[in-house]
């Protein structure tokens, strides 16, 4: 019997490899997990999600811009906002997060093994550590949980200062006083609301016709409008054809011939594998232009004892999704049942304000000729929403008038993806409108928006049967 170093080897520590290697671990595996040093945790730790979520809460402080409904337009906690302000909350959040997966790994007796590695074969992999010198481990099973890093046009000359990428854009020197976001996906709109909240002036350049397609319209016609109120200019339906650096400034010229002069331009071109360094070709394994690996519903490769999660596989890419594809992938590589994941996953969008959905949206439903009606719950209507100062926030139910079952929900405005989950949670235990009806919820709470949707939606269905039979 060959006797392998570890039984698992975990490719990357981000959210699917972390999950990965802890649950490996507690099944009584030997389980090593290889990270670069100034990297543990990954993409999402150290220059994405979390990064851009603490940069968001820092940026709501500081600005006031959530308490201006209260206190006035001019409202601001720090007249002058600096990087400084905004890096000094994002690199503590940075550092307590590493501890906190540093921790767990020890804890679980998962061995970190520092450096980059490459595939020598199907059960080995050379890593590449600090002193320069290789070194080969070997493994019964693996896990590739590389990640993805921005994607970056040819093109276009990045210099990490005037031209950045998504994750370039944490480490500006200044607040740009313009900025032109190329992109107007979720992490392009994330990124232009807040610096539009820091009085940036934004425009933001996208080739399709809308942005957020896969969002309710409503709600997107919403976060349109504020973002516009912060001014925002749109360029839909426009494609960036050069980008020049000048010693002050950046001259974007659009395909249509248009010029915007911006002090930062920020691409947010999609997200690219990080699978070429991997030498997959050594482990019989191929990677798609995106970078990207095709796994079976395990999440296993082409290749038997290698499996593949997080953002590597593609769609969704979500750290919540890959969190729970790393568990999965664990389970099924040590031979353990499991159950597949659940269809109902939510969709949180940190823009200011934030989005988050989960089921079906009004055009999924018209498309497919599936009744429904709706119930709308404006936090302006709840004693918590004047509290808390949001007079725009907003709750959808689409409901069956058929048997009364939840068949999306959708929020924008303050604590939406918290408040999601109770809906993703009604209709995964296949409740219906009538229970949210019955239910007491705490007052006062923007929680309470659930018994006022669902009483909005409940006495349209009622009018309906009353006249339709």
């Amino acid at each position: 019997m060959i006797v392998y170093d570890y039984d698992l080897l975990v490719l990357g520590s981000g959210p699917s490899g972390q999950k990965a290697a802890i649950a490996a671990a507690k099944l009584g595996r030997r389980v090593g997990l290889v990270e670069r040093r100034d990297m543990l945790g990954g993409v999402c730790i150290n220059t994405g999600t979390v990064p851009s979520k603490t940069l968001r809460e820092a940026v709501l402080y500081l600005t006031g811009l959530s308490q201006r409904d209260l206190y006035g337009s001019s409202y601001r906690v720090k007249d002058e906002i600096t990087v400084s302000d905004l890096a000094a909350r994002t690199q503590h959040v940075i550092n307590r997060q590493t501890d906190v997966i540093r921790n767990q790994l020890a804890r679980n007796r998962v061995a970190i093994i520092t450096g980059t590695g490459r595939f020598a074969d199907a059960h080995s992999v050379w890593v590449d550590g600090d002193s320069g010198r290789e070194s080969k481990v070997t493994f019964d099973k693996a896990i590739i949980a590389a990640g993805t890093r921005p994607a970056r046009p040819d093109s276009v000359d990045f210099d990490d200062r005037t031209i950045v990428d998504s994750d370039g854009v944490i480490n500006l020197q200044a607040v740009p006083r313009s900025m032109v976001v190329v992109g107007a996906g979720v992490i392009g709109m994330e990124y232009a609301s807040m610096f539009a909240a820091l009085g940036t002036k934004v425009t933001v350049v996208e080739r399709r016709e809308r942005m957020l397609d896969f969002c309710d319209e409503e709600v997107v016609e919403s976060l349109k409008y504020h973002l516009r109120d912060l001014s925002v200019t749109f360029r839909f339906g426009e494609e960036v054809a050069s980008v020049e650096k000048h010693q002050t400034a950046a001259l974007c010229v659009l395909k249509s011939g248009k010029k915007i002069v911006a002090d930062t331009v920020m691409y947010s071109a999609g997200r690219q594998g990080q699978t070429d360094g991997l030498d997959l070709a050594a482990a019989g394994l191929t990677a798609d232009r995106r970078g990207r690996i095709e796994v079976d519903a395990n999440y296993r490769t082409a290749v038997e004892n290698i499996y593949a999660v997080g953002d590597v596989i593609g769609f969704p890419a979500l750290a919540s999704t890959s969190m729970e594809q790393g568990r999965l992938a664990a389970q099924h590589a040590c031979g353990e049942p499991d159950r597949p994941m659940h269809e109902l996953q939510p969709i949180g969008i940190y823009t200011i304000p934030e989005i988050s959905f989960v089921g079906k949206t009004e055009e999924e439903l018209t498309d497919s000729a599936t009744p429904f009606e709706v119930g709308i719950a404006r936090y302006r209507e709840l004693a918590r929403g004047q509290i808390v100062g949001d007079s725009y926030g907003m709750l959808k139910l689409l409901v069956s008038p058929e048997d009364g079952r939840l068949l999306g929900v959708h929020v924008f405005g303050t604590g939406a993806t918290e408040i999601v989950h109770i809906g993703q949670t009604v209709m995964g235990c296949g409740g219906t409108v009538e229970y949210l009806v019955d239910t007491v919820f705490n007052y006062p709470t923007l929680a309470e928006a659930y018994k006022v949707a669902a009483l909005d939606a409940s006495n349209k269905i009622r009018n309906i049967t009353r006249i339709d039979g």
